[in-house]
């Protein structure tokens, strides 16, 4: 778990999402919302099932996480707020106006700690979890190229 950066994390009742994760005292921390990752209902939610992959690309361990949310203002959001912000890719800007801006847009920082026994090795299903695309707005029909003239062929 030291060395992960995407999990696949499940809240009940909802499809696993492949999130971008940050590993601190030995949890996951994941931040979402607004101008972040969507992670619908994870904020809210109490327990989720976390998936990490191995080296090779393929799951290694699945494990039931408990959820806490971290307050903006609070002393523990002062902590790691800015641990994750620095690790954060792509940042917009300094990790100090990162982390000013989760707190205003309502963004949230949620521990993922690990809660009950792990399952990996032989123990993990060894058949494809992978499920149908989600129907998405971004997909559209492709249309056959337009010709004005016949090209030749030499």
């Amino acid at each position: 778990m030291k060395k992960a950066s995407v999990a696949w994390v499940a809240v009940p009742g909802g499809p696993a999402l492949a999130l971008w994760c940050m590993p601190l005292e030995g949890a996951l921390f994941v931040i979402s919302g607004p101008g972040e990752q969507a992670a619908p209902g994870l904020a809210e939610a109490d327990e989720a099932q976390v998936t990490l992959r191995g080296d090779h690309g393929g799951r290694i361990v699945t494990w039931r996480a408990a959820v806490t949310r971290v307050a903006p203002g609070t002393d523990e959001w002062d902590t790691l707020a800015p641990l994750v912000g620095a690790k954060r890719l792509n940042s917009p800007g300094p990790t100090t106006e990162l982390v000013a801006r989760w707190a205003a847009d309502g963004c949230a920082l949620v521990r993922l700690a690990p809660a009950g026994q792990a399952v990996h090795g032989s123990e993990l299903p060894a058949g494809s979890l992978a499920e149908p695309p989600r129907p998405t707005p971004a997909v559209r029909v492709t249309r056959k190229p337009f010709r004005l003239h016949r090209v030749r062929r030499r």
